[in-house]
């Protein structure tokens, strides 16, 4: 399966494409659901391409409320009607002295890896209302974190399990643009998304202070794919939702969804 797929992919995609394989042939084999750990918007793409190719096979996603960036998918067979409860998650509100205290989503990820958490086990960090912070976790990390942590950073904090419904997401307004780039190099991306000069883009990738999918990227000729989740520091987030093919002067058509800080 993933040699007729691999060419669609990026080599250093190949770890993720190899696992995901694996899983969906654990399915087919098992016939019973699997659950994956949390998943980035791009290892979600992926992971679908592959299950759509089965037709005894359909996937389900849920990142503990609605809109979650980083999902657990459920790979099930076609007779398979999920719950909830199947995603196994713990959505967690964190109590603080807001008047006293500033969270930071790198202070609070920072935490948890610091104590042994695997990033996989935790899904979306989440700023809503009135400076109030949210994260999802699996249902085996979310228990550990409530029962034996009580600081993010030195903070004094106490954490509170919550519904999805409580997190109302601030400042994560998608504007939906249709345009036409020169080509697909991360740095390209970036300018168009932002209105920006070329050589700036460049510059603030070359600085280490653009992330796709998490990672820091200081290529500027790095090619971006659909759902690769690009983050740029002062300016905001953006990500290419699909490529509408080449126009006669040889430029891609895209859509691409950004938000600005």
């Amino acid at each position: 399966m993933v040699d007729n797929v691999a060419q669609h992919f990026r080599p250093n995609e190949a770890t993720f494409l190899n696992s995901a394989e694996g899983l969906v042939r654990q399915v087919l084999d098992e016939y019973s659901p699997v659950l994956t750990n949390f998943l980035n918007p791009r290892e979600i793409y992926i992971l679908t391409t592959l299950v759509n190719q089965q037709d005894d096979l359909k996937v389900f996603q849920y990142g503990g409320y609605q809109n979650a960036e980083n999902q657990r998918l459920l790979i099930a067979p076609n007779y398979y009607v999920p719950v909830l409860d199947d995603f196994d998650l713990k959505v967690i509100q964190i109590k603080y002295p807001e008047k006293f205290t500033t969270l930071h989503h790198s202070t609070i990820l920072g935490t948890f890896m610091h104590n042994g958490i695997a990033r996989q086990s935790i899904g979306d960090i989440i700023k809503g209302e009135n400076e109030t912070w949210y994260f999802v976790a699996t249902k085996a990390i979310g228990t550990f974190i409530l029962q034996q942590l009580d600081h993010i950073g030195k903070a004094k904090v106490r954490f509170k399990e919550v519904t999805g419904d409580h997190i109302t997401v601030v400042d994560n307004e998608w504007t939906i643009i249709n345009t036409t780039v020169s080509s697909l190099r991360l740095d390209s991306i970036v300018a168009n998304g932002y209105n920006i000069s070329r050589n700036h883009a460049k510059q603030m990738i070359e600085h280490d202070l653009v992330r796709v999918n998490w990672t820091d990227i200081n290529k500027p000729d790095y090619v971006l794919a659909v759902n690769d989740l690009v983050s740029v520091r002062q300016y905001g987030r953006l990500k290419i939702d699909e490529l509408n093919g080449l126009t006669k002067k040889n430029k891609w058509r895209i859509t691409m969804a950004v938000i600005k800080k």
